[in-house]
């Protein structure tokens, strides 16, 4: 099968021909069909993070496609079904967080395109009981985004417990952000979109964003606070410096939900802000199964639209340089 794989970290990705897997006990082999371009594949090629992906690797994990063979003792998936191979590749389904419902928490977990192949790929096997399946009437080129981008946001937003008429800010309009502008809208939020593109910020008025700031043109602290502030601020972006803004434009009692994952770790905010005006900040990391279930049924039920260009698996190099300029409008989707 064919597969793009990170042998060192920092270089080129390379298309190999790789022996097609066969599922171990417990999990399928899944033909795929698409499988989406995430920031975070980017940062496990260039090894940026401190725990760094065992190489060689196979990224990917908005991947889509048909179970095509099963494990011993597989009973909860059928040859033919629709699955999503997303972030979350298996958990320990014991500790605390996975019985209580917060398995993305789990110290056990392997996670897909890091920890184990993923599907940048031809073939992939994975967990039975952690793919997802995915609805009739979603197709594999929308349904890779609602994987991680999709879920990611939804989760998040979930977290920050939105309410109708709350002023939401979506710091970074892309491939999760305009996804994010979309539930922020069905939660009954006030859309404030931020980005330094003006074109994504036009897709973000074409989804529902009611206010538009251009953090290239204005200081986007003082735009935001002077239409009266955020209540959630929903940091998308791979910056430092954007958490920040994002943290100096809630209100008080203000929630902001740290989801992108920069390259350089720290934040610099103020304490005493945080103090007095009683401000939270939330760590949200992707979604559960449960998580894309819903986020999957929403788009079933026409409550979503997601926006995505199509490549080939040849194009992953140039794909991600792409994404690192900034220019693409929202996701890009390998087509197999």
């Amino acid at each position: 099968m064919k597969a793009a794989v990170v042998n060192t970290f920092g270089s080129p990705l390379e298309i190999v021909e790789l022996d097609k897997p066969h599922p171990q006990a417990g999990q399928v082999l899944v033909r795929l069909e698409t499988c989406g371009l995430c920031h975070t594949d980017i940062h496990a090629a260039q090894g940026d993070w401190p725990v760094k992906p065992a190489l060689p690797a196979v990224p990917g994990h908005e991947g889509i496609g048909i179970v095509e063979e099963l494990g011993a003792g597989v009973s909860d998936r059928h040859l033919g079904d629709r699955v999503a191979i997303a972030w979350l590749g298996e958990a320990c389904g014991q500790c605390r967080y996975c019985i209580d419902g917060r398995e993305t928490l789990c110290e056990s977990q392997r996670n897909s395109g890091y920890s184990v192949h993923g599907a940048f790929a031809e073939y992939a096997v994975a967990s039975s009981k952690y793919v997802v399946a995915v609805p009739d009437g979603i197709s594999p080129i929308e349904a890779a985004p609602l994987s991680c981008a999709g879920v990611t946001t939804y989760k998040a937003l979930k977290v920050a417990k939105v309410t109708p008429t709350e002023r939401v800010g979506i710091f970074g309009i892309g491939g999760l952000g305009h996804l994010a502008v979309q539930y922020a809208r069905i939660m009954g939020g006030t859309v404030v979109a931020v980005d330094i593109e003006q074109a994504k910020l036009d897709l973000a008025a074409e989804l529902g964003a009611e206010q538009l700031v251009n953090a290239a043109e204005v200081d986007p602290v003082e735009a935001i606070q002077s239409a009266g502030g955020l209540d959630v601020a929903v940091v998308l972006a791979a910056s430092p410096r954007v958490f920040e803004q994002a943290f100096n434009s809630l209100r008080r009692g203000g929630r902001l939900l740290c989801v992108a994952l920069p390259a350089e770790t720290t934040m610099s905010i103020s304490i005493f802000d945080t103090v007095l005006k009683g401000i939270s900040i939330i760590g949200s990391i992707v979604g559960t199964r449960q998580d894309l279930v819903e986020v999957f049924s929403l788009h079933a039920a026409g409550r979503t639209r997601v926006v995505a260009e199509t490549r080939v698996l040849g194009q992953v190099n140039e794909a991600m340089a792409e994404v690192l300029s900034g220019k693409v409008a929202a996701r890009l989707v390998f087509q197999f």
